[in-house]
């Protein structure tokens, strides 16, 4: 049986579009918070532009609300995702996060596990919010917060 990593996505509104001044620092941060993602241990995989930037800037198949941006990536397992998150540069950002975007009433960042060396495309990734948003927790679409067991 092949191992398997953790799959996130999310998603978030801006309050302006990328290229708005209030959202200088923000662009300005992708990068630098890219690179660490990608040096930070069980780091797998991250979406990128067609030019090899962030994902804030990929188009989501099926969405048509041009505020709406993506961040999707790939790790060896929940702990590694969550040192990112919470105990790395990146949370500095997350805790601002409300200068930048529109707080939605409903989950926004899905994670799910996915067979090793396979990586879903960028619509099924979009697909896993929509479906936490509409069925909740379940073992394909789950939250980082309360994750659910690796298969096997």
């Amino acid at each position: 049986m092949p191992g398997f990593h953790l799959a996130q996505c999310n998603v978030g509104r801006v309050l302006q579009p990328m290229e708005h001044p209030e959202m200088a620092e923000f662009v300005a941060a992708l990068g630098p918070i890219n690179a660490l993602a990608e040096s930070t241990p069980g780091f797998v995989w991250r979406l990128e532009d067609d030019d090899g930037a962030s994902s804030s800037y990929v188009e989501i198949p099926g969405n048509d609300d041009p505020l709406l941006i993506i961040n999707f990536s790939i790790w060896e397992d929940v702990e590694s995702l969550k040192h990112f998150m919470y105990k790395s540069g990146h949370m500095a950002y997350l805790r601002r996060r409300g200068e930048w975007f529109e707080k939605l009433d409903r989950p926004t960042s899905v994670a799910w596990w996915i067979p090793a060396g396979s990586i879903p495309d960028v619509g099924v990734a979009f697909q896993k919010v929509v479906e936490l948003q509409d069925n909740g927790p379940t073992e394909s679409a789950f939250t980082v917060s309360r994750p659910w067991p690796a298969p096997g």
